[in-house]
């Protein structure tokens, strides 16, 4: 009797995985998300997804974009933020790729001009970019490793797009197989890294207490949040990013721009809308701009 129940329980195990897989967004259903992302209208959302199948998912979808979008410039780790997290009703950072094209330029001065409806689901937040200067990066431990291993620190307005029919919906795994919702973003003009080590000591302790501020054309303020949102340091999210890439065979590359996350909340933009985000507390960080029409 204590056989056949041990059995009947691994083959129940075995059925409750099959079916856990079976969740993975088919071939097809990839192609018809893929071909809404780049008709820029709302996609059916992912059903009961697990973490694998959202990865899985992700695998298929980044395969397409490729062909499309082309090369990979870097990065982005998504929900590094326990407020956002808690929006997605998970406890756990997920992460996407960045393609050609999707980094545009703009500073304080001139700042970029986007479509308001530039995605299905369009939306902005206050981010910040930097770029890899060393492979050391993917055995980092330590912000201070992190830092050691990148040449720039770059401020910049995130333009996420959720891209499916309820994005109330989604989970981490579904927020996972859409690409961490990669469409568009602004880059501010480039922080250098210093070179001696009590300056880079000084610039670490202003990453995590800096204050982020998205302000609107009045100086209106429409949300913000501190360095230490992210993950408690914001170059943790680039500690976690690295061993996630790395289980699944993947690195981080020099030249590559990889993304932190939120410091404020995801808000929809409009037409006529103004928005500056600024790092106080950071020397030398100038605002950055984007204008929606």
């Amino acid at each position: 009797m204590k056989t056949k129940q041990t059995l009947t329980a691994l083959a129940l195990a075995v059925a409750c995985a099959t079916a856990a897989q079976a969740d993975c967004l088919t071939d097809a259903q990839a192609v018809e998300l893929v071909a809404h992302y780049t008709a820029r209208t709302p996609a059916p959302n992912p059903q009961n997804l697990s973490d694998a199948d959202g990865a899985c998912t992700r695998g298929k979808v980044n395969a397409l974009l490729a062909q499309k979008l082309g090369k990979v410039v870097g990065y982005k780790a998504g929900l590094t933020n326990p407020a956002v997290q808690k929006r997605f009703n998970t406890d756990k950072p997920v992460w996407g790729k960045l393609y050609e094209g999707m980094v545009l330029q703009g500073n304080v001065a001139g700042g970029a001009t986007v479509d308001a409806a530039f995605g299905a689901r369009a939306l902005y937040e206050a981010d910040m970019l930097v770029r890899v200067k060393s492979t050391a990066i993917n055995h980092a431990r330590t912000p201070m490793d992190v830092l050691d291993a990148i040449d720039q620190v770059i401020p910049f307005i995130e333009l996420p797009d959720l891209m499916v029919q309820a994005p109330p919906q989604l989970n981490g795994a579904g927020v996972t197989a859409i690409n961490v919702g990669a469409r568009l973003g602004v880059a501010g003009a480039p922080l250098p890294v210093p070179a001696y080590r009590a300056e880079r000591h000084a610039l670490l302790k202003a990453l995590a207490d800096m204050n982020v501020s998205l302000t609107d054309a009045s100086g209106a303020r429409l949300g913000g949040g501190k360095g230490s949102d992210i993950l408690e340091h914001p170059l943790n999210a680039v500690v976690w990013l690295a061993g996630a890439l790395a289980q699944e065979g993947l690195a981080m590359q020099p030249g590559d721009l990889i993304s932190l996350g939120s410091f404020s909340p995801l808000l929809p933009p409009k037409a006529g809308l103004s928005v500056t985000a600024t790092y106080d507390g950071l020397p030398g960080a100038a605002p950055v701009r984007v204008t929606f029409k």
